[in-house]
């Protein structure tokens, strides 16, 4: 349906929307995991409609790929619980009282 030029396009952009959401304060990352959902799902759906439409028929298992090891990994990903970066520890002298 598009030429490669167009598919790295979608690459490279989804590729930056993700490395630059991982730089964002903890929980405003959405956007990151959305963009990087984009392509492997796309490989998935086209590799899906080669098996179906009888063009790939060893498409399958590179979509079922896609789908268990690029989706599958970045949606688990998601729900991880983030962590802000503790506060800088107290001297010890104010922890002692002294």
């Amino acid at each position: 349906m598009c030429d490669l030029e167009h598919w790295s396009w979608l690459w490279i952009t989804c590729g930056l929307i993700t490395t630059l959401s991982a730089f964002v304060r903890i929980g405003r990352d959405r956007y990151g995991f959305l963009a990087a959902l984009i392509p492997p799902t796309v490989w998935a759906i086209a590799y899906g409609a080669a098996v179906i439409s009888g063009y790939y028929s060893r498409g399958a298992y590179v979509a079922i790929w896609y789908l268990t090891s690029h989706v599958g990994v970045i949606l688990w990903a998601s729900t991880v619980p983030e962590h802000s970066v503790p506060p800088a520890p107290r001297r010890a002298q104010e922890v002692e009282g002294a």
